[in-house]
This record gives structure tokens, C-alpha cells and sequence, in this order.
């Protein structure tokens, strides 16, 4: 199967510094007759180079949504200009097997002048559908982006979120082979984001290509089967999205932050004995983090260094920002009793499919010697959790409804038979 997208070691140069041609009023132009002589003949910096892109490759085959995901200013919305045809490669080559759809930016692809209607009817014919398939599909397209009452007013007077409305609904229902959407998506509300990625999923199985920008990593994990990640310009990683976007939040998680020195820590209590003396947190095999996504594999490491010989007991108590404690375990109580006294080593808690809500939360830390607590540390490190959807429904819990998440099931009782139907688990908010 030839792809529907091919891009070949495209690039992307901007000229930044002195711009184009400068006009000067009549007034301007003769003081700088006049005083051109006695000024400093200071050279006007010189143009320089910009490069957007550099070198980027990539297919993709009919059908896939692929994501693409980077910071800002890393080359993403001028990696779909170009694919839009919006503006062209300074380098490489760019090949299309099908018409293009797109929603780049709040503006683009609308005549202000003209009215919903109108506008609908141009971008069809821009897209060279014939007037009776725009008709077909008219009243689905106005449905769907709920401006009907306002179809035949000028856009110039919409607001943001309904121009977004008509747009991505004009965009996503002409039929384009192709479907470009950048992160104008957020302007609307929740409910038609939602509109917005059932959407896009029912594009992808109609056979039809999406290319998807966002960073919204929720969206792009229950939408793309592949991931592509920019940075500065160049293709940092090409593949599965999970693995893609593991590399993207390890890359962006501020360094260093997840490991703490704990010899002259503040949150010491007064009769502490100093014992511990570093705590590390490590994600799913990386360290340190500062942060870790719902669901994931948290290992909290604490250094220590006795006097003498111990039976090494570690406590952990974890806590919201109201300072409230979600998680309390220890060692001994869960039944790790270490026979072999050692005077210094690193005790380790593991904690799978964390199962804490986004937030900001601290970790209380308490050391020992079998049940007795030498050492205790409050407010030893802190820990962001991030967003996930940890049950593959597209869904993330309510903020402010809980604390965390639980896996459940739901079932249905038909009132006049005594069988039920019963939904896999799904996520709840326990308070």
C-alpha cells in the first residue's frame, strides 16, 4: 500500500532580523536627508537564518491518526502549514495522495465577510466537491457545530469558540482524504472537544487519514495508534505512542527535582537521629522524577546511614495539598521484616498502579530500627500525578471530586427479568 503522506528531508527556513521593504512617510524621509550625514554609520543588523524544520521524514499510510507532539516553538503547526500547502519546504519534498482538509489556526481557511452558509460553500469548492455534495452534507455540518442560528451571519461577528465550531465541523465533514487539526481544538468546551475526538475517530475508520496536533497527551493516547515527537526543529522519535510519549514527559520533567538530600532537611523532627540521608523517586524504571502519570509504577528511595547495625523499617505517608495523608504503609506492617542488620544501604517502597488523582502531594518519610521510628522527615519530597487514561476510555476523572480512583464495575437490572448486564470496570472517584 503506497502511503497518503510522504515527507522526504523536508526543511523549513524563516529569514529573521531585517525584514522586507520599509515605507517611510514624506515627513520621515526628509529628516533623514537632513540629519543622514550627521548620524553614527552603525550597520543595520544583517538577516539570519531560522531554520523551523530540518530534515524531517516520515509516511504515513491511509487511514492512521497520527499524533504530533513537541513544546512550543518545537516545529509542529509549521509542519502542517506545509503539508497544507499554506507555505512551502525551503528543502525536501512533500507528497500527497488525496484532498486536504484543516483546522490550523482560529482564522484560517474563512472569509469574515461572508456568513456561515457562504463560507461552508466555499471551502467545499476549494476542496473541489461539486455543490450537490456540499448540499448532502450541509444540515449534518450545521448540527453538529450547534451555530444554526447563527448560519447566516457574517463570521467577522462569531465568537471564538463557534468559529471553531463551524470550522472543525466544515473540516471534518467535506470529506477530505486527509485531516489536519492543530491544538485549536481547545478554544471549545469540553463537550464538543468530545464531539471533537469521536469525530476524528470515526474519520480514521472511515478510512480516512487524521494528522493530530495537541498537547493534550490524554487525547493523543486514546486517538493515535502512532506518535511523531519534534524538538527544535528535528524529528526526535517516530513510533508507538505510548512509548513516544514516555519519552516526551521524562523529557520535559524538570531534572534533578526528583531526588532530595535529606542530612540537613527542615521537615527533621527534633528527636531524629539523622539516619536518613537521601530519598529519590523513580517512575516505571526512570529517576529521578518529579512526576509520574495516574496508574503508573512509583518506587520511593531512601538512602540511609546508621550508626550501627539496623533492621531497616521504612514508613511512607503520602498527602494532598490541603496537608490531608491519602496513603500511609510501612515496612513491618505489610510484612517485610529484614532479619540482616546493616549500618547503611537503600530501603525501597514499591507502590504499583498508583492510584492517586492529578495533583501535588508530599511524602512524609519515617526510618527504623524494627518497630521503633529513628529517624522521621515530614515534607521530605514532593510528587506531581499527572493525567491518564488509565482505563482506555477516553475519560479522565472530575477534577475536585476525590482523592483517587478505583477500578468498578456497573450493573443494569431489567426490572421485569431477573438477568443484568453487566459493563466491564470503569473508573469511579472515591471521596
Amino acid at each position: 500500500m503506497k502511503p497518503i503522506i510522504k515527507v522526504n528531508r523536508v526543511s523549513k527556513r524563516y529569514r529573521v532580523g531585517e525584514g522586507g521593504i520599509s515605507y517611510l512617510s514624506l515627513r520621515e524621509s526628509l529628516v533623514n536627508r537632513i540629519t543622514g550625514p550627521f548620524r553614527s554609520q552603525t550597520r543595520r543588523p544583517a538577516k539570519d537564518d531560522f531554520w523551523a524544520l530540518r530534515d524531517i521524514s516520515f509516511e504515513v499510510q491511509p487511514g492512521e491518526i497520527v499524533g504530533l507532539i513537541g513544546k512550543n516553538g518545537a516545529g509542529k503547526s509549521t509542519m502542517l502549514k506545509l503539508l497544507s500547502r499554506i507555505t512551502r519546504p525551503t528543502t525536501g519534498r512533500i507528497e500527497l495522495r488525496g484532498r486536504v482538509g484543516s483546522l490550523l489556526e482560529v482564522g484560517t481557511g474563512f472569509h469574515p465577510e461572508l456568513t456561515g452558509r457562504d463560507n461552508i460553500f466555499l471551502n467545499g469548492a476549494i476542496l473541489g466537491m461539486r455543490r450537490t455534495e456540499i448540499v448532502s452534507k450541509f444540515d449534518e455540518i450545521v448540527d453538529f457545530s450547534g451555530v444554526e442560528k447563527f448560519i447566516d451571519t457574517p463570521v467577522k461577528r462569531y465568537s471564538s469558540g463557534m468559529y471553531v465550531r463551524l470550522a472543525f465541523a466544515v473540516a471534518a465533514h467535506l470529506q477530505p482524504e486527509i485531516l489536519l487539526i492543530d491544538e485549536v481544538l481547545a478554544v471549545g468546551d469540553a463537550e464538543f472537544q468530545k464531539k471533537c475526538l469521536g469525530k476524528m475517530g470515526e474519520v480514521s475508520r472511515a478510512g480516512r487519514t487524521v494528522l493530530f496536533i495537541s498537547h493534550n497527551i490524554t487525547a493523543i493516547e486514546s486517538l493515535c495508534d502512532r506518535c511523531l515527537l519534534l524538538e527544535g526543529g528535528t524529528m526526535m522519535a517516530n513510533g508507538e505512542t505510548d512509548e513516544v510519549v514516555a519519552g516526551y514527559l521524562a523529557s520535559i520533567a524538570p531534572q534533578g527535582s526528583g531526588t532530595v538530600s535529606l542530612m540537613n532537611h527542615q521537615g527533621r523532627t527534633g528527636r531524629s537521629d539523622h539516619s536518613m540521608t537521601s530519598v529519590t523517586l523513580a517512575a516505571d524504571g526512570t529517576e529521578p522524577v518529579s512526576a509520574i502519570r495516574m496508574g503508573g509504577r512509583l518506587a520511593i528511595k531512601v538512602g540511609f546511614d546508621c550508626a550501627g547495625p539496623v533492621s531497616p523499617k521504612l514508613g511512607i505517608v503520602i498527602k494532598n495539598a490541603n496537608g490531608v495523608a491519602i496513603f500511609d504503609c510501612n515496612s513491618f506492617i505489610a510484612g517485610y521484616h529484614f532479619e540482616e542488620r546493616i549500618a547503611s544501604g537503600k530501603i525501597t517502597c514499591l507502590v504499583n498502579d498508583l492510584p492517586l488523582v492529578p495533583g501535588v502531594y508530599s511524602i512524609d518519610l519515617r526510618f527504623g530500627d524494627g518497630l521503633l521510628d529513628s529517624d522521621v522527615v515530614h515534607d521530605a519530597i514532593s510528587l506531581e500525578v499527572l493525567p491518564a487514561d488509565v482505563f482506555g476510555t477516553g475519560h479522565l476523572p472530575n477534577p475536585g471530586r476525590g482523592v483517587i480512583y478505583w477500578p468498578t464495575s456497573f450493573a443494569v437490572t431489567d426490572g421485569s427479568e431477573s438477568g443484568c448486564n453487566t459493563n466491564d470496570a470503569r473508573q469511579a472517584v472515591v471521596a
